[in-house]
């Protein structure tokens, strides 16, 4: 259950945050100077020793349109004395000194800034322009709020994302909830910096009694920010595990676990392999804590496997077995690499109806794409050798590059002739409703869903 948005700040956050919450001027009072100038000039000068990170000609345009991130090869100069620290609110102005909005500076990353809010979302509100407390709170409710609308939390499913970064417009904060547990992925250091903010808000806005914080300390190593280093406040509330239900299966999250702990993202996919799977033979390849193989039990699969090479994962799953009272002849897990599974399975000439594939990420960045769709390639080529005929093949990457390189169905169709096959896509899907993308910055799609089906029914031969 979701809490309305608007309650008042409890006396135990900070003085500041409480008052800044507070505050709020009326719209109307704006109204007549924002006709002659831009309301953020109006703000900015009642803000001494406020920068301006003023854009290269021609630079402009993709900012206006919504991409939240200014990368440094886009800046002309700062103006501004002190110059800003990391973390310091910014104006980012065009060629000619005018603001298009503001956002939060970073001396050492490549992105300088990231874009909080435009010069036309601060005339409709003005109240929140410039000020970084108000902006999370309304951006905060706005994701509640939508994810109200999406029908979640409900009585089948209390596992979802609750803020998904430049989809929410909170670029660098992931915000997963698991029952009353809200897993907290930072990687920006303005996440870092408003760390007391961001937590009460969660817990203000959602039923939400324990925290875990994780920080990306990698990337916050590019952010500028040495974790290691850093005196923060007390450790996270929660640790361990916690039971959560999606598409009324009950699942074991570990607090320590791969991302924020699990994979809200396929949530949609892993309901979908159910309606596929009654009277089926299936495997799940990759399998982590069983989210596909304990959906196909639930649609009523004749045998399920899963196979991981992580036995921490595996313990989850089988856990999940008994939670969910499957019958452990119908379902199981094995620990070994997917890979030469698949090989030995060929050799036995051992088949499968249904079979899901979902590795890790294989290309983190861009420059190791051509080696990853190598990896992809051979991947799925193995998998259509064990899909039996008029069989289905699910494949999937959570590789942002190949995502966005538009690359994976060629890959697949690569991996197709490599194996002598030819298929057909019958489904393609993404992350689920709860993971919003902005189109202004389509970088923040990373997830490809395949559904296949051997041409004429032929996978194997």
């Amino acid at each position: 259950m979701l809490r309305a948005c608007g309650a008042a700040a409890p006396a135990s956050v900070p003085a500041l945050v409480r008052a800044r919450l507070a505050k709020s001027k009326p719209a109307s009072s704006f109204a007549a100077s924002a006709v002659a100038s831009s309301v953020l000039e109006e703000l900015a000068a009642d803000r001494k020793g406020l920068a301006r990170v003023v854009l290269k000609k021609g630079k402009t345009q993709i900012f206006r349109d919504g991409s939240p991130m200014v990368y440094s090869g886009a800046v002309d100069r700062i103006i501004g004395r002190p110059p800003p620290k990391t973390g310091d609110v910014v104006l980012v102005a065009d060629g000619s000194e005018k603001p298009i909005g503001w956002g939060l500076y970073n001396s050492m990353s490549m992105f300088c800034v990231r874009l909080m809010q435009l010069e036309e979302e601060a005339k409709r509100d003005p109240t929140s322009a410039l000020n970084m407390e108000r902006l999370l709170e309304e951006r905060i409710c706005s994701a509640v709020d939508l994810r109200c609308s999406l029908g979640l939390p409900s009585t089948n499913t209390n596992a979802y994302r609750l803020i998904n970064s430049e989809g929410d417009r909170l670029s660098g904060l992931i915000v997963d909830i698991f029952d009353d547990v809200a897993v907290v992925a930072s990687s920006a250091a303005w996440v870092e910096k408003y760390r007391q903010q961001i937590e009460f808000l969660v817990n203000k806005f959602s039923d939400v009694n324990y925290t875990k914080w994780r920080s990306s300390a990698d990337i916050l190593k590019e952010e500028g920010l040495d974790m290691s280093e850093q005196k923060g406040p007390a450790p996270s509330s929660h640790s361990g595990s916690v039971k959560v239900m999606e598409n009324g299966i009950v699942y074991l999250v570990s607090m320590e676990g791969q991302k924020t702990g699990f994979y809200a993202d396929q949530r949609e996919s892993r309901d979908f392999i159910s309606t596929l799977s009654k009277n089926q033979k299936v495997l799940d390849l990759y399998c982590y804590s069983g989210g596909f193989a304990l959906s196909a039990a639930k649609g009523g699969a004749t045998n399920v496997i899963g196979i991981d090479s992580s036995g921490s994962a595996l313990d989850l799953a089988n856990e999940n077995i008994l939670l969910n009272k499957f019958d452990p002849e119908r379902i199981s897990f094995m620990k070994e690499d997917a890979s030469a599974f698949m090989k030995g399975a060929i050799s036995r000439n051992e088949m499968w109806d249904l079979v899901v594939l979902d590795p890790p990420k294989l290309a983190p960045r861009k420059k190791v794409l051509q080696s990853a769709s190598g990896m992809y390639r051979s991947l799925n080529a193995l998998a259509m050798q064990v899909v039996k005929r008029g069989g289905l093949l699910m494949t999937c990457s959570c590789s942002g590059a190949m995502t966005q390189s538009g690359l994976f169905l060629k890959t697949v169709q690569g991996a197709a002739s490599m194996a002598g096959r030819k298929v057909t896509v019958l489904r393609q899907a993404g992350a689920a409703c709860d993971h919003p993308i902005d189109p202004s910055y389509p970088e923040g799609q990373y997830l490809s869903n395949y559904l296949l089906r051997g041409r004429s029914g032929i996978f194997s031969e």
